[in-house]
Parts: C-alpha cells; sequence; structure tokens
C-alpha cells in the first residue's frame, strides 16, 4: 500500500500486477481498496490495477460540505495524473465508486476506455430525500453502530453471509468516519445523474444484484437504457458484488470486456 497527495486530500492507494491496459476499481459508500480483495485475482491477468480510497473512505481524507461529486471526479484524475496513467483506462464502480465512475466518463471521455458499473448509486428518488437527509443527521448524531444492523441488512443481505467474509465487511465498515458517510447521503439526496448517463459514449456494462433492494435491476435497467452503448445483466448477489459474488462478476467482466 501506498499514500500520496492529490487534488488537495491525501490517499491510500494499490497498484497490482503490471500489463498494458490499466483498470481502475473504485470502492463503495463505506468501503474501501480491500472491498476489491475478493475480486482483485480474478481480474488482474494482463491489466495494470489501480485501487485507491475514496475521499471520505478509508484512510483517505475526510469529507465535509456540499459539492462532493466535482471533487469525488477530481480526485480520481489527479491521482491517475499523478501516477502517470495517462492512457484511457478501464473504470469499474460499486454502488457510489459506480456514480464516481460513471461522471468521470462523462466529463473526461478521453480518459476511459470502458465503464463497468455495479448497482451503481447515481441518485435517490424525490420522494425518498427526506428521509435520506433525516438518516444522514441521525447517524452524525449517533455514529456508525447505530445505523449498522439496518444498513448492512441492505447492503449485505443474510443470504449472502455464509462466504465467510461478511464478519470483517462489517469490523471494517464500523470504523468509517460518520461525518463523512453523513455527507455521502447527503450528496445522493443532491444528485442528479441524468446528463452523464446521456453523455457517456464508451461501451458500459451495467450489473445488477438480484438481492440489491438499494439498488434493484429494475432501477439499474433504466440507468443502462439511458446510456447509449450499455448492457445490462442481472447477479445473483447483493449491493457490494464484487465482494459478496467475486467469480460471478468476473465472468460478466471478461464477457463485456471480450466483447467489448
Amino acid at each position: 500500500m501506498n499514500w500520496i497527495e492529490a487534488n488537495g486530500g491525501g490517499t491510500r492507494y494499490a497498484v497490482d500486477s503490471d500489463g498494458p491496459v490499466p483498470l481502475v476499481l473504485i470502492h463503495e459508500m463505506g468501503g474501501a481498496l480491500e472491498s476489491w480483495a475478493p475480486l482483485l485475482p480474478l481480474v488482474a491477468k494482463g491489466r495494470t490495477v489501480l485501487r485507491y480510497d475514496m475521499r471520505g473512505f478509508g484512510d483517505a481524507s475526510k469529507l465535509r460540505g456540499a459539492g462532493i461529486m466535482d471533487e469525488l471526479v477530481c480526485d480520481l484524475v489527479a491521482l491517475l495524473d499523478a501516477l502517470s496513467i495517462i492512457e484511457p483506462a478501464d473504470l469499474c464502480g460499486m454502488a457510489v465508486g459506480g456514480a464516481v465512475a460513471l461522471h468521470v466518463a462523462a466529463r473526461h471521455p478521453e480518459r476511459v476506455r470502458r465503464l463497468a458499473l455495479m448497482g451503481p448509486a447515481l441518485g435517490i428518488a424525490p420522494e425518498r430525500r427526506d428521509a435520506v437527509r433525516a438518516r444522514a443527521d441521525a447517524l452524525e448524531a449517533g455514529g456508525m453502530a447505530s445505523i449498522a444492523d439496518g444498513e448492512l441488512a441492505l447492503t449485505y443481505p443474510k443470504v449472502l453471509r455464509d462466504d465467510g467474509r461478511f464478519a470483517t465487511y462489517r469490523a471494517r465498515w464500523l470504523g468509517n468516519d460518520p461525518s463523512s458517510y453523513a455527507a455521502t447521503y447527503r450528496m445522493l439526496a443532491a444528485l442528479d445523474s441524468g446528463p452523464a448517463l446521456a453523455a457517456v459514449r464508451c461501451p458500459a456494462l451495467l450489473l445488477a444484484g438480484a438481492h440489491d433492494p438499494l439498488r434493484p435491476p429494475g432501477i439499474v435497467a433504466g440507468a443502462a437504457a439511458a446510456i447509449a452503448r450499455a448492457r445490462f445483466e442481472v447477479v445473483p448477489s447483493g449491493h457490494v458484488m464484487a465482494h459478496q459474488s467475486p467469480d460471478l462478476v468476473a465472468q460478466q467482466l471478461d464477457a463485456f470486456w471480450r466483447a467489448a
């Protein structure tokens, strides 16, 4: 693992393998670069794989205030520049990481070759925004443990907890900064990803988890329909599917990369 300063903040990153095709893995809200550990050995062959802690999570600088998506997009572009990854990369994002990947592809098309989004968190339905903002306020007051059971029931349903990885995932998740997590909630409540979906021109794969109540297949299918060159698939997994079902996700990614 390494640490680097980019775009006015610090983050931790890892570069795995060494191949001609760069692949950037962008983790979920509440995750860290370790979220990709189960999938990493299945996708690293022939690639240079970059994982990093998104601002607000892991060992990266924390989040405060508004305008967060702009900051997250600039963070990734600055990190790529700092590491001299100039050629177009494949971006692969999970949940909120999928939203970051989407907005990078929309704003910096010259930096993105192909786009894979897993249960992308592209915003909050209008009727749910007040509840999400209230949840953010409660989280800041009560800390991560106050929402742990309810939140993890949605992101890591019990049907997927027999893999032996859940206990470690939960323990790491509890270490999140509540204010950063709450700031991300508020970002999602204000986020409109419609223009970004329409702007993407590279090949895209959108994966939905059959057991994901946060971004169910119908919502993800609608997002895929708004991208000109997208394919859509359903995986029998949950919201953090790269961690929960790495073999199934790797199969989908391999088929997409070969077809694209």
